[in-house]
């Protein structure tokens, strides 16, 4: 038996555990950005527009939005972490199934919606398990795995589309399943009751309603605003990974394969480099982070969407990309600081629901922008 079916010790949680977990979470984000750049092919291919076909991705976004709180409701009530990723693999896996089988795009966009309800729980899982790190620091690291994830598939989306056809590209969520077995062991061992509201509300008097609705963590000022800022974070991200590479296009005439490389490089070094920003965020504060996320978001969207040159727009998509990883596992320790430790899981699934509406609105505020306003 391997270390990973034991509970988790503080010395291996920060390496091991981290990068087990950001593995877990890094292809359910693929499923956002892998079909940006092979929409055109998809769009011809089911003869609709191009702006139909944008459904692809919003319907990921849904799906993960809805996904999120129906699996940490459900599979998550009786057996914790491990029910919610032994679920979330069986609805990827059924939901690639249909989408390779889809003849057209209403079966396409519900099989993306049912792939994504379950990367959306290996997501809510990762940080589920992470979440016991109050420190921030294993939540960021699978916030920087999640984040790569997202900007690797911009290339991964177009190369294998570009090899197998656009069918392709919308099914990379399936490679999380790589990492389920040792995943289904650290969930074995988690420890009982730890960072889970439906085990701990159990041993609350049965008259005490706040244990059952989230009441209290949506009066929380501090819950608020953090989920408040990844909500706006957020959307500006997933808009960009849709909008920013067809922007490095227009003004460099790439093809799509050579555009998702340079456009996942620019994000992923983002990404990457959100891990400083983790590491100054003591020094920062809480009011100073949020300053240094909400500023940063902005300047990322006025330069991809304003700026002349494709150097300062992929730019833009790396840092939003940074503030977005950052903020992710930083806004996590946040969002439950002034929460009980009981309700510290359902604070963090409500927070990542902000954050995955986000990724729902920001393709089809793009696509929105796109159809009238042209500034792409």
């Amino acid at each position: 038996m391997t270390a990973l079916s034991e509970p988790l010790t503080e010395r291996q949680a920060p390496a091991r555990t981290g990068l087990l977990l950001a593995a877990l979470a890094a292809p359910a984000s693929m499923g956002v950005s892998g079909p940006s750049l092979a929409l055109p092919e998809a769009a011809r291919a089911l003869a609709v527009t191009p702006a139909s076909a944008a459904w692809l991705m919003t319907a990921f976004g849904l799906g993960m939005a809805a996904g999120t709180p129906l699996l940490s409701a459900t599979a998550g009530r009786r057996r914790g972490s491990r029910g919610v990723v032994e679920a979330a693999a069986v609805l990827v896996a059924l939901g690639a199934l249909l989408v390779l089988l889809a003849p057209n795009l209403p079966l396409a966009i519900a099989g993306r919606a049912l792939e994504a309800a379950g990367a959306a729980g290996l997501n809510v899982a990762a940080f589920q398990l992470a979440g016991r790190d109050r420190s921030g620091r294993l939540p960021g690291l699978v916030a920087i795995g999640s984040a790569a994830g997202g900007t690797v598939g911009l290339f991964a989306g177009a190369a294998v589309a570009g090899a197998v056809g656009w069918r392709g590209a919308l099914i990379l969520p399936l490679l999380s399943l790589l990492s389920l077995r040792p995943v289904l062991r650290l969930a074995t061992g988690e420890q009982p009751g730890a960072d889970d509201s439906t085990r701990t509300t159990t041993r609350l008097p049965l008259g005490d309603t706040t244990s059952l609705l989230p009441l209290d963590i949506l009066r929380d000022r501090r819950f608020l605003a953090a989920a408040a800022l990844m909500l706006a974070v957020s959307t500006v991200n997933f808009a960009l990974l849709y909008a920013a590479p067809r922007r490095v296009a227009a003004l460099t005439g790439w093809g799509a394969v050579e555009t998702g490389a340079f456009a996942s490089v620019a994000a992923l070094a983002g990404a990457l480099l959100s891990w400083q920003l983790v590491r100054a965020a003591p020094a920062l504060g809480p009011a100073r982070l949020k300053a240094v996320l909400a500023l940063g978001s902005a300047l990322a969207l006025v330069l991809a969407v304003a700026a002349p040159w494709s150097v300062a727009v992929l730019l833009g998509s790396g840092t939003s990309a940074l503030v977005t990883a950052g903020g992710q596992g930083l806004l996590t320790g946040q969002a439950t600081a002034g929460l009980a430790t009981a309700r510290h899981g359902l604070a963090i699934g409500l927070f990542n629901l902000a954050f995955l509406i986000g990724v729902a609105a920001g393709p089809a505020l793009a696509a929105f922008a796109d159809q009238t306003v042209q500034f792409i």
